[in-house]
């Protein structure tokens, strides 16, 4: 099978969704494929990046179509509103038509749903700017994207649900499917839980450090936690974004007197992550939204215990009191609540630590690829005995 995978973003390894379609599709060669792909690297550098973003789709539809003639590709698997034009318009005017599937990273509009309620409580300020595009039109484009597509996948079932009655996206076409761990993540020796109660225990928080990943209420706690507990340290790993250049913004939001116990790696490579764990054992995962929460199996796979939002994608993955403590969003008292009873209750984070590391290990790439293929050739199949019956009807 001859697949091509895009992507609108650069295709860094390190970084969360182009980090999935690359492993995604080393999966597919793994098991005999022919992979191609296209992100926001193949567009010209002479383009402003935000125009790149908005131009995105036309250089999708016309790489699309020259790869439809010259090497026959058999499935475009493109992430969101990658697709609109090639599978709304431009297809219908070609002789071979690839598959087309439109896989789901984040929901625009559940994501947006969630700025806008972040926005009513004071947390972020929205910029006129957004509605120009990334607030009107992207959001056509991404529905118009996966209403034309012959299969959706996405990564939870609360935006599969969504889509569906909201976006008027068929049901039958539709399939949740989880993102994968490297194999350097799985089959990691567990390190046994502390018993003594003076013993160091150490929380880490992964993720960029901005609001949504809810920062605002994780951060108080964490504090809270700092003060009450002398033999506690936490870590905050890939904290680097625009909002947050230097770690003196991070260090702000705790008591100064804290901050010997506050480790702050702003970035890393992601390979690295097992090793920067070595010797943590609680995850905090405060997202106010999250798609899925590859950080999140990850923590589980290096033995850490997570304590996370309802989040959407976090519910896919965990289950209350068996492999992790789960938090209302937006709660810091319940964040705080949370870890104090783990760090409290050695039985308790112990038990929840080696369910986790157990359920992580379920989480393979080559298996999650094999299932994906199969929804392709039973679709492609499917699609080839429609067209053979139009085909063989006579004319009149």
């Amino acid at each position: 099978m001859k697949i091509l995978l895009t992507i609108q973003d650069p295709l860094n390894p390190d970084s969360g969704a182009a980090g999935s379609t690359l492993k995604l599709g080393q999966s597919y060669q793994k098991l005999g494929h022919t992979v191609y792909y296209y992100s926001l690297d193949n567009l010209p550098k002479w383009l402003p990046k935000k125009l790149r973003g908005i131009l995105f789709p036309q250089f999708v539809a016309a790489h699309v179509a020259k790869l439809s003639r010259t090497a026959k590709i058999d499935v475009v698997d493109g992430s969101s509103g990658d697709l609109w034009l090639w599978a709304a318009i431009l297809q219908r005017f070609r002789k071979h038509k690839p598959l087309v599937v439109t896989r789901i990273h984040n929901l625009e509009h559940t994501y947006q749903a969630n700025q806008l309620e972040a926005a009513r409580r004071g947390e972020i300020k929205i910029s006129w700017k957004y509605w120009l595009y990334r607030g009107s039109i992207r959001l056509w484009e991404v529905a118009t994207s996966l209403r034309a597509a012959d299969l959706v996948f996405q990564l939870n079932r609360q935006d599969l649900e969504y889509t569906v009655e909201h976006l008027g996206v068929s049901r039958q076409k539709s399939y949740v499917f989880p993102n994968g761990m490297p194999d350097e993540f799985r089959n990691l020796p567990f390190e046994a839980t502390p018993t003594e109660k003076s013993a160091v225990i150490r929380i880490a928080q992964i993720g960029t450090y901005i609001e949504r990943k809810g920062i605002k209420y994780s951060s108080p706690a964490l504090n809270r936690i700092l003060r009450r507990y002398p033999n506690v340290e936490v870590t905050l790993l890939g904290t680097e974004c625009s909002e947050c250049p230097d770690s003196s913004k991070i260090y702000a939001d705790f008591d100064f007197d804290l901050h010997s116990r506050i480790k702050i790696i702003s970035k890393y490579t992601h390979r690295d992550l097992p090793q920067l764990l070595k010797g943590h054992h609680i995850k905090v995962f405060a997202s106010t939204y999250e798609a899925f929460g590859k950080a999140l199996i990850e923590a589980m796979a290096c033995g850490l215990a997570p304590v996370t939002t309802s989040a959407e994608g976090p519910m896919e993955i965990v289950h209350a009191w068996h492999d992790a403590l789960v938090v209302p969003l937006r709660n810091e008292q319940a964040i705080f609540e949370a870890l104090d009873q783990l760090i409290a209750d050695r039985n308790l984070l112990d038990k929840l630590r080696r369910h986790a590391y157990q359920a992580a290990q379920s989480y393979d790439w080559v298996e999650i690829a094999k299932r994906r293929l199969h929804v392709y050739q039973e679709m492609l199949d499917k699609l080839a005995f429609n067209k053979s019956r139009i085909l063989s009807y006579p004319r009149v």
